[in-house]
This record gives C-alpha cells, sequence and structure tokens, in this order.
C-alpha cells in the first residue's frame, strides 16, 4: 500500500515538469505532442526489446489499448493548449476538476459504488477553479481547455484501472502510446489545415526539452502510475494527481515569475483545491478502503 501511494506521488511529481517543459518548446500543441509520442514509442520499444519485457496481447484488447492512448493524447493535445492561451499556472490548476469527473464517471464506466464523499471532495476543488475562472476572466479559453484535458484524463484513468489488472503496465503503456500516435497522424493534416503553424520542425533546443519530456516525464512516470494503479482506486490517483499543480506552479513561479500575472482569486481558488487533495489523502490513509490488499 505505501509503495504504491510512493511511486504515485513520485509519477506526480515528475509530470509536475510537463508543463513547464511545454511551454519552453516552441511547437503548438498538436505537434508537439506528436513528437512527445514518436520519442516515447521508439524509446520504450527498443527498451522493453533489449529486456524481453515485449507481449503481445488479444485483438480485441490491442484495439481497447489504442482506444485508450487516443484519449490520451486528446488530453494531452488539451492540456498543451491551455498552456499556451493561458499559462502553466492556470493549465495545471484546471487538472483540479478530474476529481469531481471521477468520483461521477467512475461509478458508470466500472460499476463502483457511487462515494458521496469523493462527489463533495471534488465539488470542493471545482470552487476552486470556479473563484479563478470567474475573477480572473483572462484565461477563460486556456481554463476551458484546461478543463476539457482533465475530463479526458479522467475517462482514461478509469479504462486504464481494468487494462493493468491482467496486462503488464509497459505493455498497456506501449500499445497505449502507439493507439495514440497513429490517431493523431491520420488527424494531423485536419488539425493543421485549421490550426497552421509557423514551422513543423522542432528547433533545437526543442529536441533537447522533447527527449527530456519523453524519457523522464512519460515513460518513468506513466510506469510508475500504472505499477500504483494496480493497487489503488482511479479515484484516489486521479485526486493525487491534483498535487500535480503544487510541484508545476512552484517550478512555474521560479522560472517564468508567473506567480507576479496571477490575481488573488488564484491563491483562493488553489487552496481550495490543495484542501480537497489534503483531505482525501487523510481518508484514504485513515480507512484503506479503496487499497488492494498485496497479501
Amino acid at each position: 500500500m505505501k509503495n504504491a501511494l510512493l511511486k504515485l506521488h513520485i509519477a506526480v511529481f515528475l509530470w509536475g515538469f510537463t508543463g513547464v517543459l511545454g511551454r519552453l518548446i516552441s511547437l503548438n500543441e498538436g505537434l508537439l505532442v506528436w513528437y512527445r509520442l514518436i520519442i516515447t514509442i521508439a524509446t520504450l520499444y527498443f527498451l522493453m526489446r533489449a529486456k524481453k519485457q515485449l507481449e503481445s496481447v488479444s485483438p480485441k484488447q490491442r484495439w481497447q489499448l489504442f482506444g485508450i492512448g487516443g484519449l490520451l493524447a486528446f488530453h494531452w493535445c488539451f492540456f498543451y493548449g491551455s498552456i499556451k492561451y493561458s499559462n502553466v499556472s492556470i493549465a495545471l490548476t484546471c487538472l483540479s476538476s478530474t476529481g469531481l469527473f471521477t468520483a461521477l464517471l467512475e461509478p458508470l464506466l466500472s460499476k463502483k459504488k457511487l462515494i458521496l464523499t469523493e462527489v463533495l471532495l471534488g465539488m470542493l476543488a471545482i470552487v476552486g477553479i470556479y473563484l479563478i475562472f470567474h475573477f480572473d476572466p483572462r484565461y477563460k479559453i486556456g481554463i476551458i481547455l484546461g478543463v476539457v484535458a482533465a475530463l479526458l484524463t479522467c475517462i482514461f484513468s478509469v479504462l486504464n484501472k481494468n487494462q493493468v489488472s491482467y496486462n503488464a503496465p509497459r505493455t498497456v503503456m506501449l500499445y497505449e502510446l502507439c493507439g495514440g500516435f497513429l490517431l493523431l497522424t491520420v488527424l494531423m493534416p485536419f488539425y493543421l489545415y485549421f490550426l497552421p503553424t509557423d514551422h513543423w520542425i522542432p528547433l533545437k533546443p526543442d529536441f533537447f526539452w522533447l527527449v527530456l519530456l519523453s524519457w523522464v516525464c512519460t515513460i518513468t512516470a506513466m510506469d510508475f502510475s500504472l505499477q500504483a494503479l494496480q493497487k489503488i482506486s482511479a479515484f484516489t490517483q486521479n485526486l493525487t494527481l491534483n498535487l500535480e499543480p503544487v510541484y508545476g506552479i512552484i517550478l512555474a513561479f521560479v522560472v517564468y515569475n508567473e506567480n507576479k500575472y496571477l490575481s488573488k482569486w488564484f491563491y483562493y481558488g488553489f487552496g481550495l483545491i490543495l484542501l480537497a487533495v489534503v483531505l482525501q489523502m487523510l481518508r484514504v490513509i485513515k480507512s484503506r478502503k479503496d487499497l488492494v490488499s498485496v497479501r
């Protein structure tokens, strides 16, 4: 149990860097995700092949993993779009709505009983987002994109919960990333037609940031996350993901001085979100009801 929570928090800490790296990369959100996927897939494939970890799955499972990977690719596109239209702090804070979405959708998708406490904690995080959205209208487009990204990552995590129950985490990761890459490749011509960009090829600094994003913030973080998801509920994972803004926003303050551009309502809203995270983690540690016994 403690090991699963530790791995989950390491993954969330590493994901906290994705926002800062996303702003550093000059590509638009679609191309950024496309390059991130291809670097990650190539690295993961050769790594698994060298360690003889490549495993096959049934055709039905393959298509399921491809579909879930498509959700992940869209989540990344909306997330980085949120950064481009607002800033790192706003985009990361919007992910806090994941808790409410999961509390409502997990019972529908996995036949889990609706838990009122989880709904209330999710609503607390939503109130935090509302304070930022209502009183600081400069970032409305970025906030909308960020909330959509949160909805997509909620669905992704709930569906992923079933996959890691009977497949190795890295196998799940590889097939999902391949599915996301294939879908994004098919849609890319339409994407670039409606949202043209100045350059399609990463600049020299971009290559370094893309590799760091792929190796550390994707392969390593997803590996830890999928291992943790074998032991804990999707809601616990998604509410824990609300700590990602804590790490990411601190980095954004240090690297980009974003604290100079945020109003007091951002801090009020962020305080409510952090309170929801703390209350849920205390509830999980105390009751341990949503953890699968490792005995």
